[in-house]
């Protein structure tokens, strides 16, 4: 099967305005991202970004990028854009990766990918075990909940998605920016009209679940950090500056 990754990016994010040229180790965030993409070898990589510094500064680092519309509501429908656009024939997978997470774990990458391919599931995405109790309340970092408990080798179904969890004992999980739609799937997805839940919670995988698309999700590794505030900017570059000493 092919796989074909999408990166959606943007400079407008609300909370941290122009975060996917903001550097870390002398490279913007979105470019960081894109090598990672590249690194785990899964198939093209395609940054769909609205702003055309995007573009520029992607391919300056001797990434791929395409000039998407400013009129998209989530990054799927930015994704969608690209997709048509590129029209690259016989792509099965589509892999949804967000620009904000440059600490994705590469085979984490590839775990996803081929369990896509192993299952023919629909949707599928990547969640880690939560380690640090604050980010149970923290409503930033979004849960997810599965009827029975991850491992490395199955890939259950997501039960819902929550940035505020009131049940503690059930399965809770970290999820991951990252998905995988089959090419069908990803045709229906943005078809459909946003719901009622994914407006209320700004989760679009809500979407796909009121519609009945079933989300399988596999055990990540390690848990990437995305950033959607000045803290998290500076936490991740505390990581990624450590790692390169």
């Amino acid at each position: 099967m092919k796989t074909l990754v999408i990166i959606p990016s943007r400079l407008s994010a609300s909370r941290l305005p122009g975060k996917p040229l903001l550097k870390i180790n002398g490279l913007s965030m979105i470019s960081h991202v894109f090598k990672r993409a590249e690194k785990a070898n899964i198939g093209e990589v395609i940054v769909a970004a609205e702003d055309q510094e995007i573009v520029d500064d992607v391919k300056k680092n001797g990434g791929n990028a395409i000039l998407t519309s400013n009129k998209h509501k989530t990054g799927t429908d930015r994704i969608y854009e690209a997709f048509q656009k590129l029209n690259i024939s016989k792509i099965d997978l589509i892999m949804n990766l967000q620009g904000d997470e440059p600490l994705m774990n590469v085979e984490d990458i590839r775990i996803l990918n081929k369990q896509m391919i192993k299952t023919r599931s629909q949707l599928g995405t990547l969640a880690s075990i939560i380690q640090d109790k604050k980010i149970f309340n923290n409503l930033n970092i979004v849960k997810l909940i599965t009827s029975e408990t991850l491992n490395d080798l199955n890939f259950p179904e997501v039960e819902n998605f929550s940035r505020k969890i009131i049940d503690k004992n059930k399965n809770i999980y970290h999820h991951l920016g990252i998905y995988c739609y089959t090419a069908y799937t990803l045709n229906k997805f943005v078809s459909l009209r946003r719901t009622p839940n994914e407006v209320e919670s700004n989760l679009e995988q809500l979407r796909a679940l009121d519609n009945g698309i079933k989300i399988n999700v596999a055990l990540a590794k390690s848990t990437s950090i995305g950033v959607d505030t000045e803290e998290d900017l500076v936490a991740i570059k505390k990581i990624m500056e450590y790692k390169v000493k």
